[in-house]
C-alpha cells in the first residue's frame, strides 16, 4: 500500500527540515494486511520567499520525495489541490495531509490513518478537543473555532468538533471524486473539503450510492503565536463562514 503524505509548505525554511526529521523518525503505519505502507512525501511549496525553495531542490533528490513549486503565493487550498493531484496521479491509496509548521506531530498520523487503513473509514478528520495533549494559546481562537464547526455542523447533518483541524485523510478513492469539486484557494479549504465530504456519495457494494464514512480522531496539537509565525488571522474566520454557507446550502 502506498501512502502520500501532502504537505503545504509557505515560509517554513527554519522547521521543514525539523518537521521532516520527525516524519523520518517516525514508525509508518500498517494496513489491513499487517504490512507496514510505503510512504511517499509531497513538498507543494506556495511562492515562499524565505529560502525555503533551496531547501526543497536538495530534498528533491530523495525517492520517497516529490517537490512541487508555485510562482506565487496561492494559498494552502491551491497547494492542497496540487499535492492531491500529484498522490493520486502517483497511485497513493491513501492521503494524509500535513502542516509543515510542527502545529501537528507526524506521531499521530498513525492514528489519524488506522479507520482507512482497516476499511472502516473513507475520510478522518482530527480533532484537537478530545482529550489529547494541547498547548493553551488564544481563548477567542477557540471561541471562534467552535462557532465555526457548529455552524458546519447545522448544516452539513455532521457532529464534528474540529473542523479547521489540519490533520485530514482520505482514500485514494474518496479524494478522486472530491478532487475536482474544490474550489477554495486558501485557509477556505478547511469547511470546503468537510461540506463536500458531507454531501459526497461513494459507489457501494451493491452497485447503490452511499454516504462517506467519516471519522474523527483525537490528536495532539502544539499551536504557534503570531511571533513564531502563525499565518491564519481573523479574516480567514470571516472567510470560513462564507465557505460554510457556500458549500453546505449552493
Amino acid at each position: 500500500m502506498l501512502l502520500g503524505v501532502v504537505i503545504p509548505v509557505y515560509n517554513e525554511r527554519a522547521l521543514l527540515p525539523r518537521l521532516l526529521a520527525r516524519l523520518d523518525a517516525t514508525e509508518r503505519p500498517r494496513g489491513a494486511d499487517g504490512l507496514v505502507v510505503t510512504r511517499h512525501v509531497f513538498l507543494v511549496d506556495d511562492g515562499s520567499t524565505d529560502g525555503t525553495v533551496d531547501l526543497l531542490a536538495d530534498l528533491d533528490r530523495r525517492e520517497d520525495i516529490t517537490c512541487l513549486y508555485a510562482e506565487r503565493n496561492r494559498g494552502k487550498g491551491s497547494a492542497l489541490r496540487r499535492g492531491f493531484t500529484a498522490a493520486l496521479e502517483m497511485g497513493c491509496d491513501a492521503v494524509i495531509v500535513q502542516d509543515a509548521d510542527l502545529e501537528y506531530d507526524p506521531a499521530d498520523q498513525a492514528k489519524a490513518l488506522a479507520p482507512i487503513l482497516d476499511g472502516r473509514a473513507d475520510a478522518v478528520i482530527g480533532t484537537r478537543f478530545l482529550g489529547e495533549t494541547h498547548r493553551v494559546l488564544y481563548y477567542w481562537h477557540s471561541v471562534v473555532n467552535r462557532g465555526i464547526t457548529m455552524l458546519s455542523n447545522m448544516l452539513s447533518n455532521l457532529n464534528l468538533t474540529d473542523i479547521e483541524c489540519g490533520t485530514k485523510a482520505f482514500s485514494a478513492e474518496t479524494l478522486r471524486l472530491l478532487l475536482p469539486k474544490l474550489r477554495e484557494d486558501r485557509f477556505g479549504i478547511e469547511p470546503e473539503l468537510v461540506a463536500r465530504l458531507a454531501k459526497l456519495r461513494l459507489p457501494d457494494d451493491d452497485g447503490s450510492l452511499r454516504a462517506a464514512r467519516i471519522f474523527e480522531v483525537p490528536i495532539s496539537y502544539a499551536g504557534r503565536t503570531y511571533a513564531e509565525g502563525k499565518k491564519i488571522g481573523w479574516r480567514d474566520g470571516v472567510e470560513a463562514l462564507r465557505c460554510i454557507l457556500q458549500h453546505n446550502l449552493f
